[in-house]
C-alpha cells in the first residue's frame, strides 16, 4: 500500500497541490480587490458629506448600506 510520503510524490498529488495554490492565489487577489474597492468608497463618504451630499445620496451613489453611511457621518460629525 501507498504511504503518505509515496502519495505526495505522485503526479496526481503534485498537480492537485499546484491547482490548489493557483486557486488560492486567485481567490486572494479577488478578495484584495474587493476590500480595496470598499475602502475607497468608505474614504469618499466624508468628502461627499463636505460637498453637501446627503447620507441617502451617498449611500445610493456608492451602493453602500445607508446604516453604514450614517455611522460614518456620525463619526465625521463628532471628529469636527
Amino acid at each position: 500500500m501507498f504511504g503518505f510520503s509515496e502519495l505526495k510524490q505522485t503526479k496526481v498529488y503534485q498537480e492537485a497541490r499546484e491547482e490548489g495554490k493557483t486557486e488560492g492565489k486567485i481567490e486572494g487577489k479577488l478578495e484584495g480587490k474587493l476590500e480595496g474597492k470598499i475602502e475607497g468608497k468608505l474614504e469618499a463618504v466624508p468628502l461627499m458629506l463636505n460637498l453637501g451630499a446627503t447620507v441617502e445620496q451617498i449611500a445610493e451613489s456608492l451602493n453602500l448600506d445607508i446604516k453604514l453611511v450614517r455611522s460614518i457621518a456620525a463619526k465625521v460629525n463628532t471628529d469636527k
